[in-house]
């Protein structure tokens, strides 16, 4: 899978005025993503250790997601499996050397400072390396809460575990932080005082990340950045949407661009806010329905799509696809390079196909005719599938919070 980093600005916030007194009204904006790949090595074959290390990750994050779920509701996810939580292990989705992200600027505090971040609707909270951050925080652009005219401390420290032993801790902050113009003038933010080896500039290029989902998944307790926006009268729509493709990628916040997408969206309902959960209508190949009625995560911070090991299974034997676990491990199937399948999706009554361009996660080995499939079946302890980028890349996808659904459409 081939990803081509692109920077290409579409679409401005602009202003209208409101007699009698003038007041600011900004209807949306777009910020430039761009996309860094590790999967694959130079001659395309996969990265293995790297494939293995994010799928690992992976289903860390969400075990984070389901922890802080229960810990602010009170209640065990609906789709923790058995009625009991499994701890993720290994990896980590944030400070993999070699992980997948998706990122852009955003600027926070006063006077406002440029900081490049990873968009990621897979969780809720937004960090940044702090002034106290060891020599792992060399190379990114660090907030200083005592620079900042506007930021306060919350006395509250905060403790990200990854199923590694690592950490990102730090202290929580109130400050300003604004993305394309729109401006939320009191975020909940984390200061790291520590960032694992993994974060450490290349190896993660953005300085920090930001959680999209929603405040049940927040180890903060806190509003993220766009719910944010919303309750400080900052977007007319309530609305942000992404492209995630080989070229021209953008976050577009406060609506949707409508120059990157043709036709409607299909939408499908949010069954559970936390995470982007949505039901996916059908599994599909070949025009055949193979699985149906699929609980499932939509997550910019994944690159795979991630399923029950029993439904992966059965679709790879519906597809022809050959188990891979001795070789790659559990979960892994592959396919002949030259003849993937046909698979498609359906969200809300209509069926988007995946390209082969983006199933196919690049060969076994160097020179290998085996390539393998961006559909991993995986035990994350939770029902749904996390239907990651190897998807998304094929849609322009809007992520609706006033409506709590997620719509799809043709990218133009």
């Amino acid at each position: 899978m081939r990803f081509i980093l692109a920077m290409v600005i579409i679409g401005l916030p602009f202003f209208a005025a409101a007699a009698p007194q003038p007041v600011k009204q900004i209807i949306g904006g777009a910020i430039p993503i761009s996309k860094r790949s590790g999967l694959t090595n130079p001659d395309n074959s996969v990265n293995l250790e790297a494939l293995k290390s994010h799928v690992a990750s992976t289903k860390t994050k969400i075990v984070r997601g389901l922890d802080n779920f229960e810990k602010n509701t009170g209640s065990l996810h609906p789709s923790v499996l058995n009625g009991s939580r499994k701890r993720g292990s290994g990896g980590d989705a944030l400070i993999d050397a070699n992980s997948e992200l998706w990122y852009g600027t955003i600027s926070v505090g006063t006077p406002a400072h440029i900081y490049t971040i990873d968009f990621d609707t897979g969780s809720s909270d937004l960090f940044l390396p702090g002034p106290n951050c060891g020599s792992t925080c060399s190379g990114h652009a660090i907030y200083d809460p005592s620079s900042s005219s506007t930021s306060q401390a919350l006395g509250e420290t905060f403790s990200l575990q990854y199923g590694d032993g690592s950490t990102v801790t730090g202290e929580q902050y109130i400050d300003t932080v604004s993305i394309v113009g729109l401006t939320a003038i009191c975020q909940t933010l984390g200061a790291a005082s520590e960032y694992s080896s993994g974060f450490a500039s290349p190896a993660f290029p953005a300085d920090g990340l930001m959680g999209m989902a929603f405040q049940s998944l927040s180890d903060y307790k806190a509003s993220p950045l766009f719910q944010s926006l919303l309750s400080e009268g900052q977007v007319d729509e309530p609305v942000f949407a992404f492209k995630l493709a080989a070229s021209g990628s953008e976050l577009f916040i406060g609506g949707t661009n409508t120059a990157l997408y043709t036709g409607g969206f299909s939408y499908a309902d949010v069954t559970q806010e936390g995470y982007w959960e949505v039901n996916m209508d059908n599994v599909e190949s070949n025009g055949q329905t193979v699985l149906s009625n699929v609980d499932s995560i939509i997550d910019t911070g994944t690159t795979l799509i991630v399923g029950l090991p029993s439904d992966v299974a059965t679709l790879y034997q519906a597809i022809g696809g050959t188990d891979a676990s001795r070789t790659l491990g559990a979960g892994f199937y592959t396919f002949p390079c030259d003849s993937f399948p046909d698979v498609s999706f359906t969200f809300g009554g209509t069926s988007f196909p995946i390209s082969a361009e983006t199933l196919n996660l690049g060969s076994v080995s160097s020179g290998s005719s085996d390539c393998v499939g961006g559909i991993v079946g995986q035990d994350i302890g939770a029902s749904f599938w996390i239907v990651g980028d190897v998807f998304l890349a094929n849609v322009y996808t809007a992520f609706d919070v006033g409506n709590s659904r997620v719509g799809f459409a043709t990218l133009a």
